[in-house]
């Protein structure tokens, strides 16, 4: 079973917690991007970003001295974000982390895909921004099937606790014999399931810690989830999606 998550807007760098691993697996087309958002002036920059001046000007200046192969953070402690913060991967035992090496799968705009101790420097690039690069008018486009298609290479399950932004990129291309299975976590209102996006992050940050200490490796066991006080609701879900409420 593999997972896929989104990352955080907001990063940081962290070289001394621990080591980072492996450069991530589409280093290349990161490099193309990179020179893309390298020939954008501030003003250009801030429209993609639609950011403050502030957010513009740190990140001109991240893409102007940026060196993919310098200066790494391991991924999963680069992001900044509720979902990070009730993942907790600071304080992940050693088998936590050899769990979400095999098992988890970041999804990003500007790297493609990372596993948790991939190597990062801090970047702005959301999956969503329209960013055109040669003949892609996006970034949906320019990723096409790729990420799909590492995702798949050896694991035909897939757990999505990803956000649309982010889900959309893999979802295009999903074949017959592949499981795919997205959580939701809501609550009710008026007899509907009502998503907030902040709780959501932090459930889906909860759940991979929660999934990590457990060593789960398929979808039904994720049905006994109940943190933060969320249960599994099976008169709303279906095979391909996991309801859970927060009551």
């Amino acid at each position: 079973m593999q997972i896929i998550i989104s990352p955080a807007k907001k990063m940081r760098v962290d070289t001394d917690s621990m080591e980072a691993g492996e450069l991530p697996v589409f280093l290349e087309e990161t490099g193309k991007l990179l020179q893309r958002l390298r020939s954008f002036h501030r003003g250009e920059l801030q429209e993609l970003f639609r950011a403050n001046d502030q957010i513009t000007e740190e990140n001109f200046q991240r893409y102007s001295s940026m060196d993919l192969k310098k200066g790494q953070t391991p991924a999963v402690l680069s992001y900044v974000g509720l979902q990070y913060q009730y993942m907790a991967p600071q304080v992940f035992t050693g088998k936590q982390w050899a769990y979400v090496r095999k098992h988890l799968w970041i999804l990003s705009g500007f790297y493609g895909m990372l596993r948790p101790d991939h190597g990062v420097t801090p970047y702005r690039l959301e999956m969503q921004a329209r960013l055109s690069v040669g003949e892609a008018k996006d970034l949906y486009g320019f990723w096409g099937d790729k990420l799909y298609r590492e995702l798949v290479r050896e694991d035909k399950v897939i757990l999505n606790l990803a956000s649309r932004e982010y889900s959309k990129v893999i979802e295009p291309y999903l074949e017959p014999d592949v499981r795919y299975v997205t959580c939701v976590f809501g609550s009710l209102q008026n007899g509907k399931v009502k998503v907030k996006g902040t709780e959501a992050k932090m459930a889906r940050g909860e759940m991979v810690r929660w999934i990590s200490k457990r060593q789960i490796d398929r979808p039904e066991e994720v049905r006994a989830f109940d943190g933060l006080g969320y249960s599994y609701s099976p008169e709303r879900a279906t095979e391909k999606e996991y309801v859970f409420l927060k009551l």
